[in-house]
């Protein structure tokens, strides 16, 4: 499986790094959300501690950070007796409700993309099971069906065509909107006042690709929208209409990329070929294949400026906030536990705190600090991935 991705782009790997320590806590943010109180017991949240791959106690991992979690007990400080519980420090409360109210805002363009993806679909309609494998990469919260459908029902119905089947309910959309019907490539066409068609986001050193796509756009463009459900004629009209449904629905997500696998799952809606990454593999100039933590994910490459989004979406910038006090967090908890050990240290005499503190840093350590800082500037672009958003 290896094979299948592409040459390495450094700027594009730094764009989908991800830190399990924030997905978690994404999580957990999650799981408080979900009481009225924004508290719960730290048991409950044991208990589902093997259930985010992590091991320990659950108290120790919320006082990693402080900034975003509060322990206490009862109704009183911790100490005071009774059962310990943890929810949002005051900052975090706050950033919260800034998401929250980001997402909120954000309801009209969540009906949008959510009618631009079922016009793109065999049918106009989709299984709610399966749209639930895009509401990540969508931005859609968990409860967008009681958020967009009652502001909403002139334009989607749920219905279920097999009563007796499980999870068969489907996302219908009742009528074709001419307005949303406009691709990404054609929009960008209409303000340069041009024909549509696709372009190359590698550098003109690549001219081989250059050249291919060239020949690519030499026949016209075709709208992945259609009020009618056509098959191409032709294996190239085939080719470039399954191009133009993948391009689109990458610049339909938030963060401009998603996984192979859950594409792949969408092959007959979508009328994708059988082997997606293949036809992936064959547009470098458009598509950008990692195989990064061993999962395939497909990035549009004209929706990145190096390693950041050209386009950031309000709830995008919201999540963005949130991991950063989650790294400030760390980082005051990480300069705590260092002081101590180092006094610790200078107890026992094991070590001369001030020759230590006063030594300088070899090159390696140097080079080590530099790319975990890195890493850290970029963490919060894949904060919540796919699943954890």
């Amino acid at each position: 499986m290896a094979r299948w991705s592409s040459p390495k782009d450094p700027a594009l790997e730094a764009a989908l790094r991800r830190n399990r320590r924030w997905i978690v806590n994404n999580q957990i943010k999650r799981l408080l959300l979900r009481f009225p109180s924004r508290s719960a017991p730290v048991r409950l949240l044991q208990s589902r501690f093997k259930t985010l791959d992590l091991l320990g106690r659950a108290a120790n991992w919320l006082r990693k950070y402080p900034s975003c979690f509060d322990l206490f007990t009862g109704d009183g400080p911790a100490g005071s007796g009774g059962e310990l519980c943890f929810g949002f420090t005051k900052r975090m409360a706050e950033l919260v409700d800034a998401e929250e109210a980001a997402v909120a805002a954000s309801e009209p363009a969540m009906a949008d993309r959510l009618a631009r993806v079922l016009m793109l679909a065999r049918g106009r309609r989709l299984q709610v099971s399966k749209i639930a494998a895009l509401r990540g990469p969508l931005g859609l919260p968990d409860d967008y069906l009681l958020r967009v459908l009652p502001a909403n029902t002139d334009l989607f119905r749920l219905s279920n065509p097999y009563p007796h089947r499980r999870n068969a309910a489907e996302l219908e959309l009742l009528r074709w909107v001419p307005s949303l019907a406009v691709s990404a490539v054609e929009a960008a066409a209409s303000a340069s006042d041009s024909i549509p068609r696709f372009t190359c986001s590698l550098p003109s050193s690549w001219v081989q690709s250059h050249d291919k796509m060239g020949d690519f756009n030499s026949t016209p463009y075709i709208s992945p929208y259609s009020e009618d459900w056509v098959v191409p004629a032709t294996d190239v009209d085939a080719e470039k209409r399954s191009v133009a449904v993948l391009h689109e629905l990458l610049s339909l997500t938030m963060w401009r990329k998603i996984s192979v696998m859950k594409l792949e799952h969408f092959r007959w809606e979508f009328g994708l070929p059988e082997d997606t990454a293949r036809l992936l593999l064959r547009h470098p100039c458009l598509f950008y294949l990692s195989n990064r933590y061993k999962i395939h994910t497909v990035v549009l490459r004209e929706g990145y400026e190096g390693s950041e989004l050209r386009v950031k979406d309000p709830v995008v910038a919201a999540k963005d906030m949130l991991g950063e006090l989650m790294q400030e967090g760390l980082h005051e908890y990480n300069q705590r536990r260092r002081a101590a050990n180092l006094e610790n240290k200078r107890r026992r005499g094991d070590v001369d705190v001030k020759k230590e503190e006063d030594e300088p840093e070899d090159e390696a350590a140097l080079l080590d600090s530099a790319e975990k800082r890195e890493e850290r500037r970029r963490f919060y672009k894949v904060l919540f991935g796919d699943d954890n958003r």
